[in-house]
């Protein structure tokens, strides 16, 4: 019994494959029959059919407020890393400041000892 119903699961997982496979030949089709009778792009029927951009070369409103968003956050980031660069640049400096400072004062000192 436990053959039989591996058996049928195995046919239903086959058949399942089989059915995709049929459907997804069939889209392109399916796409073409509604541009041919007028239906397209208002076709339902065809199987993940997603509507071509109804403004091509033209941005919408909401199209708009999505780029601005993404403007604010691209500026947000490039501040941020010109923080962190300038952050980076001032701890250099004092770096070398203080190595300048402190050679400075190795001069000062020999000049002392030597005359």
């Amino acid at each position: 019994a436990l053959q039989v119903q591996n058996d049928h699961s195995d046919a239903a997982a086959s058949d399942l494959n089989r059915r995709m496979q049929f459907q997804n030949k069939l889209a392109g089709v399916c796409e073409e029959m509604c541009k041919e009778v007028g239906a397209y792009p208002k076709c339902t029927q065809c199987p993940k059919f997603v509507e071509p951009d109804s403004t091509p070369g033209v941005m919408t409103w909401d199209e708009l407020l999505e780029h601005m968003d993404n403007l604010v956050n691209w500026g947000q980031d490039q501040i941020k890393g010109w923080h962190k660069q300038a952050s980076a640049l001032q701890v250099q400096n004092d770096h070398s400041d203080a190595a300048a400072s402190d050679l400075n004062r190795r001069m000062q000192f020999q000049n002392k000892l030597a005359g």
